[in-house]
């Protein structure tokens, strides 16, 4: 296998060809101090067996902070909690570097009052903000400022150093013709809109020549009057012949949901998306070359490797979900990789100033996420606390529960009153580019069989049922159902089918032809049942209360998506208010405009949220058996919010139990 082979950067030997990518985490403290969550975060992913990990992006300036809870490393306060941190990773045989950034242009004032500066006068896509261009002394004053931080990170232990020179940040908006219009020695020629990167390359290997340095670069910008391809092969070479010891090569530029997606890619993306822009980059030099995006199994990464398109791969999002990724590839844990879905709700958690999140792996940076935890199965269980358990329903929630529990060595059982499990995962893949999300379900249905829990399809639960189970404790994860429809439906003609967007998603393979259909409610599964029509050639609007369609969904793939609906011809009305309805039609108000007609077509679907599936839990409560509530059943929301609850309910049946047992074993002293 080509992943487990050594490699060499710089004077460094490698373990293997796997490098953890700098990703945020909003886990230290607002002044930007490290903390034991970091460290757990870092040391976990260590661990798991990557040759180097490249810490999230620090900033060189008190003026250039990211988010409020970023890392730090503009101060000689920083240095003993990053050391702490790099302690943590070096731990396992894993080298530890850390990235120097600054923003520029991309700073936003509404989240630090930070000052957007750049070569030249600019306005930040996202924000709207007026960027303010840099005079030549403030430029040496930033080239100063990562020299500074660097000789910090250096005396934190850290191996080595990532310049952050792509994504679009300040040395990328330099190099861009489109951005960069100075007219001075900073601008103009390629020579000159390299100057500012290869001038701070200069002052760091002066300083700190046993530093390694690496330079993050964007294959390509991904729009037009971005650089060519001959201009960034050419940048490659230059910063080679500077005594750079390696290339980070990334995608696209964060300064819009537009250009974000190549950076941080939605699951319509294929897998290995830059591998094809980073080979002639990699052609071009002799220094090694990493490379992102869309690495989510191990093959994957292989490829990449096996096609000569970089020489080791920088896994992101694939490490947020499960941090023993390697080990698990290398065979050396004997438990299923727990793949990214490119759901991008870290990357949009991060966005709205939240610590990251994962739906796949909903106990990132907790003590929790250990292996221990995370696939207790693999460890030895007292048995001396061991609960009997059920579980009353096979969707994701449920088989979570039992996953954690069987691991912590319980007797569980799971029973399903449909004659299927998996609950509501046809739906959620049933829309265009959503097979990306199955595995969320495939490995906690696959890690329950290996474990031998019995699953029972179609059983109608009932107290006696129960009673002859003798259960300790019951999980409740009897999912929702559709809302009813409102009491204006009724006044609708007979020609008008009234539905819920989960029958629609249900039969997709079984419509009419010609089908005409209204869609009320926008958000995540209005939007997706209208992809699902569209590519069938269903005309469809979609009426939205909120100024959003796919409010909720991760920017860049609700970007993307709204944009291929509007694009075949769906009709997305939004801050739209239904009034009422009779015959074919609605009576819709949008915004403050005068009461309209909307004529509804064949079918009148709705996707205005469901509401928990409680049929049991009277019947449940009857028995006196303690229980809990998880995931839909508890309250409908995402799979993040129902895969948290099943972990810690399961956790907390053992911790429970624990305490019971201390508590009797005091008394009887």
């Amino acid at each position: 296998m080509l992943l487990e082979q050594p490699g060499q950067v710089g004077s460094l030997r490698l373990k293997n060809r796997v490098l953890m990518a700098p990703m945020g985490t909003n886990y230290s403290t607002t002044d930007g101090l490290s903390t034991e969550r970091d460290k757990r975060y870092y040391e976990e992913r260590a661990r798991g067996g990557v040759a180097m990990i490249m810490t999230e992006a620090m900033v060189v300036t008190e003026q250039a902070r990211p988010h409020h809870n970023s890392l730090c490393c503009y101060h000689d306060r920083f240095i003993p909690g990053l050391a702490s941190i790099v302690e943590a990773i070096k731990r396992h045989d894993c080298h530890a570097f850390a990235q120097l950034n600054h923003r520029g242009a991309l700073l936003r004032r509404s989240v630090l009052n930070m000052e957007p500066v750049g070569p030249s006068p600019w306005a930040n896509p996202n924000t709207g903000d007026r960027v303010r261009p840099l005079a030549v002394p403030e430029i040496v004053e930033i080239q100063k400022l990562f020299v500074a931080a660097a000789r910090r990170l250096w005396l934190a232990g850290y191996d080595g150093i990532e310049i952050h020179a792509g994504n679009g940040y300040l040395f990328q908006q330099f190099f861009s013709q489109r951005i960069n219009h100075r007219d001075d020695q900073y601008g103009g020629s390629i020579e000159n809109r390299m100057r500012f990167l290869l001038e701070t390359v200069d002052r760091i290997r002066s300083a700190l020549p046993r530093l390694c340095l690496v330079i993050r670069l964007s294959v390509s910008e991904f729009v037009e009057g971005g650089y060519s391809a001959e201009e960034i092969r050419h940048l490659a070479q230059t910063l080679e012949a500077a005594g750079v010891d390696a290339l980070d090569l990334s995608g696209g530029s964060n300064e819009s949901p537009q250009l974000s997606k190549y950076c941080i890619q939605p699951p319509s993306f294929p897998r290995a998306c830059l591998a094809d822009l980073s080979k002639p980059i990699k052609q071009a030099v002799k220094i090694p070359v990493f490379v992102a995006g869309r690495l989510v199994e191990p093959a994957d990464a292989e490829q990449v490797l096996a096609s000569g398109s970089a020489d080791f791969v920088s896994v992101g999002r694939a490490l947020y979900a499960d941090p023993h990724w390697c080990l698990k590839a290398f065979g050396k844990v004997k438990a299923p990789i727990r793949q990214c879905i490119a759901c991008n709700v870290c990357f949009e958690r991060l966005t709205l100033e939240k610590d990251v999140a994962c739906v796949q792996n909903p106990m990132i940076g907790t003590e929790f996420e250990t292996l221990e935890n995370a696939e207790p199965q693999l460890f030895k269980q007292s048995s001396q606390h061991k609960q009997r358990v059920l579980v009353l329903g096979a969707g994701i929630a449920g088989m979570e529960a039992a996953r954690v529990l069987r691991g912590h060595g319980h007797t569980v059982e799971v029973w399903e009153k449909q004659s299927r499990t998996s609950g509501q995962i046809p739906l959620a893949i049933a829309a265009p580019d959503k097979l990306e999300v199955e595995p969320a379900w495939t490995y906690r249905r696959d890690s329950v069989q290996a474990m031998g829990v019995p699953v029972h399809a179609g059983v109608n639960a009932d107290a006696a049922r129960i009673r002859a189970f003798a259960p300790d404790f019951i999980v409740l994860a009897t999912g929702s159902q559709p809302a009813p429809p409102p009491a204006f439906t009724k006044e609708l003609a007979s020609s008008v089918r009234v539905m819920h967007a989960w029958d629609v998603l249900k039969q997709l393979d079984d419509l009419p032809p010609g089908l005409r259909v209204t869609i009320v409610g926008g958000g995540m599964v209005g939007a997706e049942t209208a992809d699902a029509l569209r590519v069938r050639g269903v005309q469809t609007s979609v009426l939205e209360m909120q100024p959003l369609i796919a409010n909720g969904m991760a920017r860049n793939n609700r970007l993307e998506l709204v944009e291929r609906l509007a694009a075949d011809g769906v009709r997305l009305v939004t801050d739209c208010r239904i009034l009422g309805g009779s015959g074919t039609g609605l009576d819709i108000q949008i915004k403050d405009a005068q009461q309209s007609r909307h004529e509804i077509g064949d079918w009148l679907v709705f996707a205005t949220g469901p509401k928990p599936n409680l049929e049991v839990l009277d019947m449940v409560e009857a028995t006196g058996i303690p229980y809990a509530r998880v995931g839909d059943c508890n309250a409908p929301g995402d799979f993040l919010a129902a895969l948290r609850d099943a972990w810690m309910v399961a956790v907390s049946v053992t911790t429970q139990a624990e305490r019971k047992a201390e508590s009797a074993s005091t008394a009887a002293h």
